[in-house]
């Protein structure tokens, strides 16, 4: 998640993962994929920077399947709660 500051002056926190697209406008406008939106004072390439060093910190936290070669649907492994706690 990132900070960022509200035109009204609040923090508020974003979920990167829901970023669908920045544009400045001349404020900067943040549009999420839930179709939300939402002015910030930063500037667009501060947003860009923020979001980007966040995704890299990330980088490793957890796989993300890319397809290629090596990918298999099948090798994904669904566990059956229900059996997991009988077993």
């Amino acid at each position: 998640m990132v900070t960022l500051t509200k035109l009204n002056g609040k923090s508020v926190m974003i979920n990167t993962d829901l970023v669908e697209m920045v544009e400045e406008t001349p404020d900067c406008l943040i549009t999420m994929t839930t179709g939300r939106k939402l002015m910030v004072k930063e500037s667009l390439q501060v947003v860009k920077e923020r979001l980007q060093t966040f995704r890299r910190s990330l980088r490793g936290a957890y796989p993300v399947p890319a397809g290629g070669e090596d990918y298999d649907p099948v090798d994904v492994v669904v566990v059956d709660e229900e059996r997991s706690r009988e077993g």
